[in-house]
């Protein structure tokens, strides 16, 4: 409305000199300055009534290194035409342009677009607010209509291949059977209960129903294999490399490397150690082993021992959001959460931290049955930190297998040899 808060005293200063003098040519004057400011305020209103705005999201869910796609469509309701309609979308996901403008959109018809975004940060972003805005062909006013509706979108971290990680304990056999309830059909049949709805049909045990004269399912116990617990290290002061606040200020640095088919993530430890975190995660539960994660970030985050497609999605929800912005070091982590490692179970500690507080409990860990192995994601090629050579030896010296990822350094290629000294 720039131009029409001009014109609009220039009206009123014509129509006070006409009324005063009576002129015939600022009377005339007077009439097309009203009338073009009236027209052009009528075109503007009805050209931003009746307009329509259908947004379809294919998926709520992505992955660094993944696409996802929208398809907009702007329909026209009434029977008069559109001539622009500028289309903004205010969504928070990064490097998403789906606002456009669209000409000469005639009356009863619709126009659309596909938008493909690639997904460059893991996250949990909002798809919308919408404003739509027009105008007259004078540019006299500007309307703008804003449409509220949002929905979200959670960008996983990448998961990486890993067909060489393969720790000394990775083919460690549990010994005894959990006596834990579980969903999943085993070989280890712990008896018998009432079937309750959601229960399967194959684990109908038929023989006891029909002397029981009533349904009974069978209960299974977890196979008798070691459960892998993931510690990722999110304190704040072992971090380095590119923070967040440096990365909105350039371009974003997570781009598809087409040449090696592979994602190149931002070059801060923390996405490299959240990458590892979700890469192992899956290698383990895909090989049906039961996976926990414990990390520290904004709050204490523990995702209990499960298995399968769900556990990942879980595993994989909380890595989307997690920050390294926590105060508790590794350490004080093991201590806290060592009730949770019993025999034969493996954790793996996933850290940039050059303090080497944390290699005796995880070499107290052998003491009590269980295994440990350290993922360290070095420091000191992210950015100003000190070398991890003797974190490495004092890890070598506890008899801890330890693996060693470096900027630049594929993940895949990172922990497919342990680290030497």
């Amino acid at each position: 409305m720039r131009n029409a808060r001009i014109l609009i005293p220039i009206f009123i200063l014509v129509l006070t000199i006409n009324l005063t003098t009576q002129n015939t040519l600022l009377g005339r004057l007077t009439y097309l300055l009203g009338a073009l400011l009236l027209l052009a305020f009528l075109w503007t209103w009805f050209n931003s009534r009746k307009v329509q705005i259908v947004r379809q999201t294919r998926a709520r869910r992505a992955q660094v290194g993944q696409y996802s796609e929208e398809r907009f469509v702007v329909r026209n309701l009434s029977r008069i035409p559109k001539l622009w309609l500028e289309v903004r979308d205010h969504s928070t996901l990064p490097g998403h342009q789906a606002s456009r403008v669209v000409n000469s959109l005639p009356g009863k018809r619709q126009r659309g677009w596909q938008v493909r975004t690639y997904a460059r940060r893991r996250g949990r972003y909002t798809l919308g607010p919408v404003t739509i805005a027009t105008g007259d062909p004078l540019g006299l006013y500007r309307f703008e209509r804003h449409l509220p509706q949002t929905s979200s979108m959670v960008v996983y971290p990448a998961t990486i291949d890993l067909p060489r990680f393969e720790p000394p304990i990775g083919q460690l056999v549990g010994g005894e059977a959990l006596r834990l309830r579980t969903q999943y059909v085993t070989t280890n049949v712990a008896g018998i209960r009432d079937y309750v709805p959601g229960d399967s049909f194959n684990r109908i045990h038929w023989p006891s129903t029909a002397r029981k004269e009533r349904l009974l399912v069978k209960q299974f116990e977890i196979d008798p294999t070691a459960d892998v617990w993931i510690v990722l290290d999110m304190q704040r002061q072992v971090q380095a490399g590119v923070t967040l606040e440096d990365e909105d200020e350039q371009p974003l640095p997570a781009v598809l490397d087409t040449e090696r088919h592979r994602t190149v993530l931002t070059p801060n430890t923390e996405e490299y150690a959240v990458t590892v975190t979700a890469s192992i995660a899956r290698h383990f539960l895909t090989r049906n082993r039961a996976v926990g994660l414990i990390t520290y970030g904004q709050d204490r985050e523990v995702v209990q021992l499960d298995r399968g497609e769900r556990q990942l999605n879980k595993i994989l929800e909380t890595l989307a959001v997690i920050r390294a912005v926590g105060r508790t070091p590794l350490e004080q982590v093991l201590t806290a959460e060592e009730r949770l490692f019993g025999r034969n179970t493996i954790v793996i500690a996933i850290t940039p931290s050059t303090f080497d507080p944390w290699v005796p409990i995880l070499r107290d860990y052998r003491r009590r049955g269980a295994h440990s192995v350290a993922v360290l994601v070095e420091a000191s090629t992210f950015g100003d930190a000190p070398p991890a050579l003797g974190i490495v030896s004092s890890l070598a010296a506890s008899g801890v297998p330890a693996y060693l990822v470096k900027n630049g350094v594929p993940i895949e290629v990172a922990l497919g040899q342990r680290a030497t000294l």
